[in-house]
């Protein structure tokens, strides 16, 4: 029942009471007179009372003939006896008076019940709502949230770090302002424009911007509100929320993570219709029934494009897929100067090392490193957020938070030392690697007893044999340096195994790196956007396998190799770094100038 409805019945209900009580007030006003209780006597006194009915609080009685008024019916409140008695004797006029409860009775009665009945809907509503009912009139209704043009407040000014995506966007917003202009020579705005990348990145936020800027009608609801626990749900709210639109025009519709929606249909023998079928059908029909001269923009944001039904990525419905990607180092300087807006920021700071230092971060992983640098500040009372401040952001995001109660024995503080000294100077003696940027073998995270924190000088997107190569014989410098030192190594290499073998089996299996088994690749997987593999693995024989195991063991074990002679090579540096590191706890280049790169170490030689 609609609640425009629910009122009218209420107004209707009130005025059956309000004439009720009218005409019971009416009724009693005309017939029956209301006489004090003395009065009451002298009638009996006159024998002018035909018969009474005596109650708790009052005497109800008839008289014998009419009054002048034609009453013939009267009521009168109790007096106690004696007191009467002793008033009549002074011929004192006195009557009784009854006291009203009737706000006593309604609160005594009625107040418990409206709370109970209000208590119950309470209850029932919420659990609707957490159940995605809502009630059996409204269970078809789409959960889209309406942001109007105030409430947007988001423009391209506050996304920064991906100015190919925006630039994609800004003539979806021309068109917004202006369809009948736009298209002027024919063209259309592709029906749904699809936002794919990484989680983080800014996907959301840029769909945001498009709202704010155009200064439309926003409807923002995820792909999973949609589907519910009764069959044709879906549908009816993805029907229900392109009506909503369609009224709202121009508008923009946003949805958000489609692969809880859009995920590929089943193709087995049995087939299927379930509910996400019925819902990704009906999302579909409405794809190919609007028009966007009508100025409505479908956006939807995915981070897993690769497991999308085809259907919705042909041509006619997602036309468009703009790829919102990690940014680059000048992206995640414009990112830093957009969010260290909020903080009191120390003109020392020099945010392009910071930008330079955090290769691979999304924007949200640069907005928390931003309030990570600022909490750090407020702990110890400074006025500004300065450069360390910024570093230490940096490790605690990357390494995680320091363990200082995790105490070590001393023979596991020298493993840890040797070993990450291991890793720095294979670093700093190969040519091509990331320069070393900081030492510690203080605990942090879950199981980390240390770190070393190379620094990349550029953004690289092509690695060659020998980038590889190097990069694996760094991850195997530490367990190299345990072997040298002690004789035995030790469980500290875990990590580097596992990302060294990962290195190795790419190289031979995705690469086609390895001489013997040739320029082929025995594996069709393909990273997605969360770093997992997507895709199978190709066929091959036993034989093949074989040669594959050989040739990645061959690279781990050459990579060991490489990086023990190294070490032996430097034996000396190896020592004074680890005395150094165990009475320092962390170290810099500027500590240990070992650290520096080769080329940088020759250059200030030569220039000495």
């Amino acid at each position: 029942m609609e609640k425009k409805h629910q009122i009218n019945l209420w107004y209707a209900f009130i005025a059956m009471m309000l004439v009720l009580m009218f005409q019971s007030w009416w009724t009693t006003y005309k017939t029956v007179e209301p006489i004090p209780y003395s009065q009451f006597e002298q009638y009996l006194k006159d024998k002018k009372i035909e018969e009474i009915a005596v109650k708790e609080n009052t005497i109800e009685g008839k008289f014998k003939e009419p009054l002048k008024d034609g009453k013939q019916y009267f009521v009168t409140t109790r007096v106690e006896i004696p007191l009467a008695d002793e008033l009549s004797k002074y011929d004192v006029k006195f009557t009784g008076v009854v006291q009203s409860t009737f706000i006593k009775d309604i609160l005594s009665w009625v107040l418990p019940v409206l709370l109970f009945f209000g208590l119950w809907m309470f209850i029932i509503r919420k659990f609707a709502e957490k159940q995605g009912i809502g009630g059996m009139m409204t269970v078809g209704k789409s959960k889209a949230k309406v942001y109007v043009e105030t409430d947007v407040d988001v423009r391209f000014d506050n996304v920064a770090g991906v100015e190919e995506a925006k630039r994609e966007l800004v003539e979806v917003v021309d068109f917004l302002k202006d369809p009948t202009g736009y298209g002027r020579l024919g063209a259309h705005m592709p029906k749904g424009i699809l936002l794919v990348g990484p989680p983080g990145t800014g996907k959301t936020l840029l769909a945001r911007a498009v709202a704010g800027e155009a200064g439309v009608a926003f409807f923002s609801i995820s792909g999973s509100e949609f589907v519910e626990m009764f069959v044709g749900v879906g549908a009816a709210r993805v029907r229900d929320l392109f009506e909503q639109a369609r009224k709202a025009a121009p508008a923009i519709i946003f949805i958000d993570e489609l692969d809880a929606l859009g995920r590929a249909r089943s193709s087995g023998p049995m087939g299927t219709n379930d509910e996400k079928e019925q819902t990704l059908n009906q999302l579909l029909t409405e794809l190919d029934g609007f028009d966007t001269s009508s100025g409505i923009i479908l956006l939807a944001a995915t981070n897993r494009p690769e497991i999308l039904d085809p259907a919705l990525l042909r041509a006619g419905r997602f036309d468009r897929q703009v790829l919102v990607d990690r940014p680059d180092k000048p992206g995640r300087r414009a990112i830093l100067d957009v969010h260290v807006k909020k903080i009191e920021l120390d003109p020392a700071a020099d945010l392009d090392q910071v930008a330079q230092l955090t290769a691979g971060f999304s924007g949200a992983d640069l907005a928390t490193l931003v309030n990570e640098a600022a909490l750090l500040a407020t702990r110890r009372n400074a006025d500004k957020v300065t450069q360390q401040d910024f570093n230490e952001a940096v490790e605690r995001v990357v390494a995680g938070l320091e363990k200082r109660s995790r105490i070590l024995s001393d023979k596991e503080r020298k493993t840890v030392a040797f070993h990450e000294i291991g890793h720095a100077l294979v670093a700093a003696n190969l040519d091509g690697c990331d320069p070393v940027h900081k030492i510690s073998i203080i605990p942090r995270g879950i199981g980390a007893l240390g770190y070393t924190m190379q620094r990349p000088t550029e953004d690289r997107f092509l690695l060659s044999t020998q980038d590889l190569e190097n990069r694996m014989a760094v991850l195997m410098g530490g367990r190299a340096a345990e072997e040298i030192v002690f004789g035995e190594i030790s469980t500290g290499a875990s990590d580097d195994l596992q990302k060294v073998t990962e290195v190795a089996r790419d190289m031979t299996m995705r690469y086609g790196m390895d001489v013997s088994l040739g320029n082929r690749a025995y594996s069709t997987q393909r990273q997605n956007f969360l770093g997992q593999p997507a895709g199978d693995v190709a066929e091959v024989s036993e034989e093949t396998q074989r040669e594959i195991d050989l040739a990645i063991k061959n690279r781990v074990e050459n990579a060991f190799n490489r990086a023990k002679d190294l070490l032996k090579t430097h034996r000396k540096e190896l020592d004074q770094g680890a005395a150094l590191l165990l009475e320092k706890e962390t170290l810099t280049d500027k500590d240990f100038p070992a650290l520096r790169p080769v080329a940088e170490r020759q250059g200030t030689a030569a220039a000495e």
